[in-house]
């Protein structure tokens, strides 16, 4: 990934004259662009990793995988979030002060050995790509921070085709893991848009939720399995499919972000690669209506693989479809996607219930055009974020989730937030939002926000935030749906999971990590 950007440069997407002419109206855009940095004019903080310590962790891992270089502590210097690019604009920046890169699980384990006995913090690292301050190299009391690079986990270790389960290491990306056992047949259909870049031990920390949630579910329903070395020893969790043998150990490691242990493999549900796929777009006259088909379909359980829905300001500027954003209208209304997978026959009859029951609530079909174009583009959001930022706008994404009978109250409520806190920064905001993950009691509510930047854009998102998180907490949502904790919503795990569960997460981090090596500043307040 580019140092500075959401990912390959080679996909980057120019501002089209649609979205040029959105920005003028909408936030009142000029056409400047901004100057971007090359890597050899940033002057990073120099490497506080003694000597004596690069040569040990050198000695357990090798010297070509013991990396002190600027390139290589740039590049590990945070994630992908508007705030993470808008600090790689600066000419001084913070870094991680080594990047180690282990090949087994004997070199985690004394590299978190000797990192605890000589208080050097560690922050995993996958793909790269958190947006919630998850990978910022905080020191703290530590004498010097390490990033530990995973990409050397990158197999598939083994394939239970009888059981549909397989062992994927935990840096393996996406596209890796899908080639890897699509040569097998097998699909783990696991599709967030980070997917291109992060990793499998990634989606594991961070309780990813893919595309296709509805049809495969999250990724904390597709662990059957994980090994977590932490300071304190080794997990290796889940002995069957289900268990009454106490509480789930998994699902306290998964989420987990890396401060209670490092994730090394994890073992998952994969299925048979797809043999069809159908695609229907939907036009629903408002949010309301759209919200209350995607409530029947789920609770009735007719089985789309993806569903989603767009409301009012995000149909009208077609930001589902990616590649004519700001050109003309799909609908006046709000725009549906379904798409189905599995065998022919399966995709039929789940299609056409789900069909039969959208248009009984009020939905009306606009073929598979734009569901397919949505397909085409939904890896690319990202990369058109990269060109609004040089341009001169603010752009960013945040995600909460509640139930059903709260959607309304909790939408209106994160759009009042956002745009009043960027209003009083002098600049109007366009404040756009989608369905894309549901369930029978609730759905989640991902925002996408732009507006102009002003004075300090990193203070001005940060006002712009807070009063968002705070509102998302005062009217009843979760403060993540699928983003993960990290630094950046780690103010509000209190409301979250109130003072007694705060105090259940330091009891867990004591004893896996008594010396509070692992990613510290993340997740537990």
């Amino acid at each position: 990934m580019k140092w500075n950007a959401w990912g390959d440069p080679a996909s980057a997407k120019p501002l089209s004259d649609g979205i040029r002419s959105l920005l003028k109206q909408a936030v009142g855009l000029d056409d400047s662009t901004g100057k971007e940095l090359t890597p050899d004019q940033v002057q990073l903080r120099p490497s506080a990793l003694a000597q004596a310590d690069k040569d040990a962790l050198a000695g357990i891992v090798g010297a070509e995988y013991c990396r002190t270089d600027d390139r290589d502590r740039l590049l590990h210097a945070g994630g992908k979030s508007t705030l993470d690019l808008l600090k790689r604009k600066a000419a001084a920046q913070d870094a991680p002060d080594a990047i180690l890169l282990p090949a087994d699980d004997d070199a985690v384990r004394k590299i978190l050995r000797y990192c605890s006995e000589h208080g050097i913090a560690v922050v995993p690292f996958g793909g790269g790509t958190s947006v919630v301050g998850g990978l910022d190299p905080i020191r703290g009391d530590f004498t010097a921070v390490i990033s530990l690079d995973l990409r050397r986990f990158n197999e598939l270790i083994s394939l239970d085709e009888e059981s549909g389960q397989a062992v994927l290491g935990a840096g393996l990306t996406g596209p890796d893991a899908e080639r890897l056992l699509g040569e097998r047949g097998f699909s783990l259909g696991h599709f967030p848009q980070s997917f291109q870049f992060a990793t499998i031990g990634g989606f594991a920390a961070t309780r990813s939720s893919g595309q296709g949630s509805a049809g495969y579910g999250r990724f904390n329903d597709m662990v059957r399995g994980l090994r977590v070395i932490t300071p304190a020893g080794t997990l290796d969790l889940g002995r069957g499919p289900e268990s009454a043998a106490g509480p789930d150990l998994r699902q306290l490691l998964i989420g987990s972000e890396g401060t209670l242990g490092v994730i090394t493999q994890v073992r998952l549900r994969v299925h048979p690669v797809p043999e069809a796929v159908a695609y229907e777009a939907w036009s629903f006259p408002d949010f309301a209506t759209g919200a209350a088909a995607l409530r029947a379909v789920t609770q009735n359980a007719t089985g789309p693989t993806v569903i989603r829905l767009s409301d009012e300001a995000e149909t009208g500027v077609n930001l589902a479809t990616t590649d004519s954003i700001g050109e003309n209208q799909i609908t006046g209304g709000c725009l549906g996607i379904t798409v189905f997978e599995g065998t022919k026959e399966h995709v039929e009859s789940r299609h056409a219930e789900t069909r039969q029951l959208l248009a009984e609530k009020g939905g009306t079909s606009l073929g598979e055009g734009p569901a397919q174009a949505w397909e085409r583009g939904r890896f690319g959001a990202p990369y058109l974020r990269d060109s609004l930022l040089a341009a001169g706008a603010l752009c960013e994404t945040l995600e909460t989730a509640t139930d059903w009978s709260n959607i309304p109250v909790l939408k209106a409520a994160v759009t009042e937030a956002l745009t009043t806190a960027l209003a009083e920064t002098g600049t109007p905001a366009l404040v756009m939002c989608h369905i894309s993950h549901v369930y029978p009691t609730g759905a989640s509510l991902y925002f996408t926000v732009v507006a102009g930047q002003r004075g300090n854009p990193i203070e001005q998102w940060q006002a712009a935030k807070k009063a968002a998180s705070d509102a998302i907490i005062a009217a009843g949502g979760t403060i993540t749906h699928h983003h993960a904790v990290g630094a950046d919503h780690r103010p509000w795990m209190r409301d979250e999971v109130g003072e007694l569960g705060v105090r259940v997460l330091r009891a867990v981090k004591a004893t896996l990590d008594p010396a509070g090596i692992l990613n510290p500043g993340k997740l537990i307040p």
